[in-house]
């Protein structure tokens, strides 16, 4: 502000820099402020991104180191060579957190991106429908939500025979409701511009105007919302695993490791669930961190404040 102020003072004629006003400077301060909080929103989200890559890649590649067992080595505490300890069987933890949570990573992905492309369309029928189309949505999202979604999601994935289809698709078929209404709610605005009213007197087929002007008009949104079910997808995806409805023991997911971490928090293994557990709140975090700096991205707004 210091230097803005001296700036200003500078540049103006002889004999008027006694005075500046500070309400000019008020006024363009907020551009210097809104490139500064974009650039940093953006690193913040490169790296993110790419923190989230990096677990996934080192899960898939250390899926079988994961599962070796060594009973010479069992129910270490944490150290140099295990840092998140070793279980009853000698497994390292730190590699099995790893690798639960790049499967966990997986199955959020798929779930989340198939909700999300069911509250685009949904959406997006509902605001340029008509009434009835538009009623008979809007009825089905007040059911969806009146379900407790954990019961919901237990329930589809029980029906489905629980595994990793099961849990995907019972994630898959319980997260798009609050992603509709705001979709909707975007095309509704979307549907009032110029451009589009022209388009529909120009005789273009509902189909054809919400392909060229409303999905790429909601796609930022879109985005924003598709980020921001993942970490939902992923703590649920935990959840039902923890519960038994989730994923195979076999299989090295957080919400198993947190479910047989449970039987040994009594006798002083503690490492067997804090540092999956911790890591599993990092995940969830990184992935709110990108929606949250993405959306600041994206609107303008947010990027100044």
């Amino acid at each position: 502000m210091l230097k803005l102020f001296g700036a200003a003072q500078a540049a103006r004629p002889a004999g008027t820099q006694g005075s500046v006003s500070l309400a000019r400077l008020i006024i363009y301060q907020p551009r210097y402020t809104s490139r500064g909080n974009r650039k940093t929103a953006l690193v913040a989200c490169i790296v993110a991104t790419l923190a989230l890559l990096v677990i996934v890649v080192a899960g898939l590649f250390c899926q079988e180191a994961a599962q070796v067992a060594d009973f010479s080595r069992s129910n270490l505490a944490p150290c140099l060579e295990y840092p998140f300890g070793t279980d009853r069987m000698g497994r390292d933890m730190f590699l099995r957190t790893i690798a639960g949570l790049s499967t966990s990573i997986l199955v959020g992905l798929l779930a989340a991106s198939v909700s999300s492309v069911i509250a685009l369309v949904l959406g997006t029928a509902a605001a340029l429908g008509g009434r009835k189309v538009d009623a008979a949505i809007s009825w089905l999202v007040d059911l969806c939500m009146g379900i407790p979604h954990i019961v919901l999601l237990l329930l589809i994935s029980y029906a489905l025979g629980k595994g990793f289809w099961g849990v995907a698709i019972g994630v898959a078929l319980t997260h798009w409701p609050s992603l509709t209404r705001v979709i909707r709610a975007e095309v509704l605005q979307c549907k009032q511009a110029p451009y589009v009213a022209v388009a529909e007197r120009l005789g273009q087929s509902r189909l054809r105007i919400a392909a060229r002007h409303i999905v790429p008009y909601v796609f930022p949104q879109y985005l924003v919302g598709l980020i921001l079910l993942f970490p939902h997808a992923i703590l649920h995806e935990a959840a039902i695993t923890f519960l038994g409805f989730g994923l195979s023991p076999e299989q090295p997911a957080i919400g198993v490791i947190l479910s047989e971490s449970m039987s040994y928090l009594s006798a002083g293994m503690w490492w067997l669930a804090v540092f999956p557990g911790l890591a599993l709140v990092v995940v969830v975090l990184l992935f709110d961190l990108a929606g949250s700096k993405l959306r600041s991205l994206i609107d303008p707004h947010q990027a100044q404040s």
